[in-house]
């Protein structure tokens, strides 16, 4: 595990389907798959999914981890310009 540079709280890296590394909150969360969702999930496979992290449904897609740019509070100083 490592940690965030910015907010100093820990992290997982996920090799993704497109061979790079992704950083992730490191607690699994249970998804659901809908194609048109803003939120996003890491399979542990590697792919990246537009879901729902509603816990009331009852329609599950699978676990999976929460990219920690969506979590961070200063994940805006990371973003990449060009």
């Amino acid at each position: 595990m490592g940690k965030c540079k910015g907010c100093g709280r820990e992290i997982i890296w996920i090799m993704t389907r497109s061979g790079k590394a992704m950083p992730c909150d490191p607690e699994l969360v249970p998804y659901w798959e809908a194609p048109k969702a803003k939120q996003k999930i890491v399979t542990r496979q590697g792919d990246l999914v537009s879901c729902e992290l509603d816990p009331r449904s009852e329609k599950e897609t699978g676990t999976g981890y929460i990219p920690h740019w969506s979590t961070c509070p200063v994940a805006g100083q990371f973003k990449r310009r060009g």
